[in-house]
């Protein structure tokens, strides 16, 4: 089952972005500006620092803090990797590995 909504989800949040990683199970993340989409494999969102694509297993989000920009997912993480600060080289990126 796919979730993805055609307006992103987008709210203001303080200039400081952090990741933690619990044993591979619960990433928490700060400075997320929005989340452009995401399903059970791949989350792709705006941080403070950039365009954030997450990978892996039953991915699910946990916790959504607007007002203070925090997101909790749970699942199992593979991978984590920025990409390019410009969201449309971002959604290439995404839709180019769907089309492989």
């Amino acid at each position: 089952m796919e979730e993805h909504n055609a307006n992103p989800l987008r709210f203001e949040t303080n200039p400081y972005h952090n990741i933690v990683i619990k044993d591979r199970k619960v990433m928490e993340l700060t400075g997320v500006k929005q989340i452009d989409s995401f399903d059970a494999n791949e989350f792709l969102l705006e941080t403070a620092q950039g365009w954030l694509m997450i990978q892996g297993k039953d991915l699910k989000l946990g916790k959504l803090d607007t007002e203070r920009g925090d997101v909790i997912i749970n699942g199992i993480i593979e991978a984590l990797s920025y990409v390019s600060n410009k969201k449309g080289t971002a959604k290439e990126t995404m839709m180019s590995k769907l089309f492989r």
